[in-house]
């Protein structure tokens, strides 16, 4: 796993969406001019599902500061759907994400401890703010579904960033 580093281009992924053909992770859409992109564990995390839910209900304070906001997971598309309609998202969902793109993105993969669990390896948390000139602005990954990003704080950073041109902070990797 190599690690997304701040200032860099985020890389452009595409996979299936519900609902539409393709969306492509890095790329804003609908007139706006960031992208927030959350990926989730899968259906089988109940902290992903408390998050989704958060992230709706904070979906259009996102958009009225020019954020587009998409999230994935490696489910398949029945699962997608699934998490779709059993916390009433009406977010971006894209779905399929192979275990390389988890990769690509500097995600720490995991594998089920259990068939109870799923039945393919998954994505730990990850969010990423691409900002207007397609760099990474921000970015959190953690090995593990306890540790994500206050999402009101990732808001009022944003906010702050976009309104005071603040630079891209964390570009220079430790020895």
């Amino acid at each position: 796993m190599t690690a997304l580093a701040a200032g860099t281009h985020f890389p452009q992924i595409e996979i299936p969406r519900l609902g539409e053909v393709t969306i492509t992770l890095g790329i804003p859409q609908e007139g706006r001019d960031w992208q927030l992109v959350v990926i989730y564990r899968g259906l089988h995390c109940p902290l992903c599902k408390k998050y989704l839910a958060q992230l709706e209900e904070m979906q259009g304070q996102f958009h009225e500061i020019g954020v587009d906001v998409v999230v994935a997971s490696g489910d398949p598309e029945a699962k997608a759907q699934v998490m779709t309609d059993e916390k009433g998202l009406s977010l971006p969902m894209g779905y399929g994400l192979s275990v390389e793109q988890m990769k690509t993105l500097g995600l720490y993969v995991s594998d089920p401890r259990s068939a109870q669990e799923t039945d393919r390896p998954f994505a730990e948390p990850g969010l990423f703010v691409i900002n207007g000139e397609g760099r990474i602005q921000m970015v959190d990954v953690s090995n593990a579904p306890f540790l994500r990003p206050d999402l009101p704080g990732v808001l009022g950073g944003i906010t702050f960033i976009r309104n005071n041109d603040y630079p891209i902070r964390g570009t220079h990797k430790a020895a």
